[in-house]
């Protein structure tokens, strides 16, 4: 009796174990991640609709425990949808995202060789066969030129990023301050702390991290800012 309670005491806790690394996806517009399974306790963070969410422990099936930026966070089971039991597929989308990025760096580099070779041909005509007309000759020259300038500007040139940016919209992350050209501060409103990072500029988004959570913001223009995922708000320049 006892040898067999003992084994079914090992089947549950491996049970418990396997069901405690499910991937769920967000039904909820903006899910609220507390510090503790008690629905009173501190939020902590957010998690955005459709964002997957890793499930540490589902033990309690009103409060799942979630994986987080900051570590872990407890969130409420009736506005999650179980996707998958097996974390290491989740693992698995990150592969064709490395080879999307090369795809789409050798397709810039070809673009950029066909929009050189065409100007150039178009210079060639224009010098070949408007000889006899310079005024055309000179503003046809002056138009492919200034082509060739904003091309090199948009795609060769490495954008910067400077000054403090903030948003006034209820997110987790208040404000990016760009003091240098790899590290920005932020202000984080849930953990109510600043925390600097390095940043890369990949075409006009920003990437960085906080810890193990990657924070996107698209270039709008030299003065605002739009936050993808976790980070999702528009943020201006001060």
């Amino acid at each position: 009796m006892t040898k067999n309670f003992f084994i079914l005491t090992i089947l549950l806790f491996i049970s418990l174990n396997a069901s405690g690394q499910d991937l769920y996806k967000v039904k909820a517009d903006k899910l609220n991640v507390r510090e503790t399974s008690d629905p009173k306790s501190k939020i902590i963070g957010f998690i955005p609709q459709n964002e997957n969410v890793m499930v540490l422990d589902s033990s309690n099936t009103e409060y799942f425990k979630v994986k987080v930026n900051n570590g872990e966070g407890f969130v409420s089971s009736g506005y999650l949808t179980k996707i998958s039991s097996t974390p290491s597929k989740q693992a698995a989308i990150s592969k064709p995202m490395v080879e999307q990025k090369g795809t789409k760096s050798n397709s810039n580099i070809i673009f950029l060789a066909l929009v050189a070779a065409v100007l150039l041909i178009m210079l060639f005509l224009i010098f070949r066969f408007l000889t006899n007309n310079k005024p055309l000759m000179v503003i046809s020259s002056i138009i492919v030129i200034t082509i060739g300038y904003f091309c090199y500007v948009g795609f060769i040139v490495k954008k910067n990023i400077t000054g403090k940016f903030t948003s006034e919209s209820d997110s987790q992350y208040l404000s990016f301050d760009f003091k240098s050209k790899d590290s920005v501060t932020i202000e984080d409103t849930y953990l109510d702390t600043l925390f600097t990072t390095p940043y890369v500029i990949e075409d006009n988004i920003i990437r960085t991290k906080q810890q193990e959570n990657t924070i996107l913001l698209m270039i709008l223009d030299e003065k605002t800012l739009v936050g993808e995922g976790f980070t999702k708000a528009v943020y201006h320049k001060k």
